[in-house]
């Protein structure tokens, strides 16, 4: 059993240096309360709008204000706009024992309706579970956890927390989608089927325009929100999490067991074949 902390808040735009002070702060709190884990959200460190942020503030993953979030004692997930050379990643990066123990780059970037990331962003190439403290992990940044096969391939790989981290809006084309609702069906889904604990972390505050409504929870592997934090405002939420119960559950009912992964490769191989890889 382990305490995790889910810290929404609003994050200023562009503002790496404010942000990172904002995030220690978090951090300190939430280790004060015993959390071993501290769950920050998509671009906590940046804001959303990076069309309307300096380019120059993306961060190296090796940057001393990572660094430093990593020695405040508990676990840390953190959202930020990576450099790696000529390109730029929406990225988080998993801090534990005072370094880096896993960056992960968003896969799935939207460019449709108001969404621009392709702009700002390139995509991630790869999903890798990875082992921590509190058990195996894996990290689906926002639009990655709309695309079904993503959750299901980390719990292929192990997973048995998936970290879903967000910034997601809810008065942006507010008449075509209802994001709080689509949400909620799908971390319950994810939870459900991949027999996965689910901590969703979204921001809140209003940028460029945009209102991100928050809402993060904690749901646990049969599906049931064990935590939920409230809508529009800032706050750290607590839940307690036990890897032990998505063992359980995989052992009850092997939903996950019978995957046949080469049938599956085939047949991607295939639609690739004939639609290419976009």
């Amino acid at each position: 059993m382990a305490v995790i902390a889910v810290a929404q808040f609003a994050p200023v735009l562009g503002d790496v240096d404010r942000n990172a002070t904002t995030a220690a702060a978090l951090i300190a709190e939430a280790h004060e309360a015993g959390a071993a884990l501290v769950v920050l959200p998509e671009l906590a460190l940046h804001g959303y709008d990076l069309g309307a942020a300096s380019p120059h503030s993306a961060l190296r993953a090796e940057d001393r204000r990572l660094s430093a979030l990593a020695g405040l004692g508990p676990d840390v997930l953190v959202g930020f706009h990576e450099a790696t050379g000529v390109r730029r990643h929406n990225a988080a990066a998993y801090l534990s024992a005072g370094s880096s123990l896993h960056t992960q780059r968003k896969l799935y970037l939207p460019n449709y309706l108001a969404w621009e990331e392709r702009k700002h962003s390139s995509p991630g190439q790869s999903l890798q579970a990875f082992d921590t403290p509190l058990g195996r992990t894996a990290v689906l940044i926002c639009n990655d956890a709309w695309q079904p096969m993503v959750p299901w391939l980390a719990a292929q790989d192990g997973a048995e927390i998936l970290l879903v981290i967000a910034n997601s809006a809810a008065d942006v084309d507010a008449d075509q989608v209802d994001t709080i609702h689509y949400w909620g069906d799908l971390l319950e889904f994810h939870a459900r089927m991949c027999q996965a604990w689910v901590v969703f972390c979204n921001r809140v505050g209003t940028e460029s325009g945009a209102t991100f409504w928050g809402g993060s929870r904690v749901i646990d592997p049969t599906g049931q929100t064990v935590a939920a934090a409230g809508l529009w405002n800032e706050q750290i939420l607590y839940a307690d999490i036990d890897v032990e119960f998505a063992r359980a559950e995989r052992r009850r009912l092997p939903l996950l067991a019978d995957a046949r992964l080469g049938f599956l490769s085939r047949a991607i191989s295939r639609l690739i074949d004939e639609d290419g890889d976009i």
